[in-house]
């Protein structure tokens, strides 16, 4: 029986595939910049995306430098063609790295990554820059198939919001659990999702 995320699908998609579960992951504390291994628990969810990514076939691999997207990539079958693309690094969080949001909001209440940004790192303007970067890389390389992009939840989330012309801010928007699927594409010549966080 097809799963949903097998459902019929444009050429050129951009894949988005967030790296498996990390301790800080699992405890909630921010993981920028830090070099951060898989879980066991990931390693098996990264195996997993293996059978998900056979529907895809992908003219373009890339992965962010840090070892836990790179790690996802290899052992999701597809390290063979990886390519390492700065600019898919996740957020650096600065000031906030390995803190929790409810730790932040002792000092800050209310505070949210999106509103509010990061003291010591980037802005959401410098985190959208590189998204941008990234999707005319991707664009570039689509039309001679899908585009796989193994990353970080916020870049991710970030540059699903540029795909959609939405304001970066929006990506806050956008749930992405680790080890989940999404596809970005088009319906006619508009950008769509055409699906979001599947796991």
């Amino acid at each position: 029986m097809m799963q949903a995320w097998q459902a019929i699908k444009m050429a050129g998609e951009l894949w988005l595939i967030r790296h498996g579960e990390t301790a800080w992951s699992l405890s909630g504390q921010h993981t920028g910049r830090t070099d951060i291994a898989l879980t066991a628990a990931g390693e098996q969810q990264a195996a997993a995306l293996g059978q998900r990514l056979a529907a895809g076939k992908f003219a373009l691999v890339l992965s962010s430098p840090l070892r836990r997207a790179r790690r996802t990539c290899e052992l999701a079958g597809l390290g063979g063609a990886m390519q390492i693309e700065p600019n898919l690094a996740e957020w650096d969080y600065g000031d906030y790295e390995g803190r929790t949001s409810a730790e932040i909001q002792q000092d800050r209440p209310g505070w949210t990554i999106f509103a509010d940004g990061v003291p010591g790192g980037e802005s959401l303007a410098q985190v959208a820059g590189r998204a941008e970067a990234v999707i005319a890389r991707a664009v570039e390389a689509s039309a001679g198939g899908d585009v796989a992009l193994f990353g970080h939840g916020h870049i991710l989330r970030v540059l699903a919001a540029c795909w959609l012309g939405l304001p970066a801010r929006d990506g806050r928007c956008f749930a992405l659990a680790p080890a989940a699927v999404s596809t970005l594409g088009y319906e006619h010549s508009e950008r769509v999702m055409t699906r979001w966080n599947l796991s």
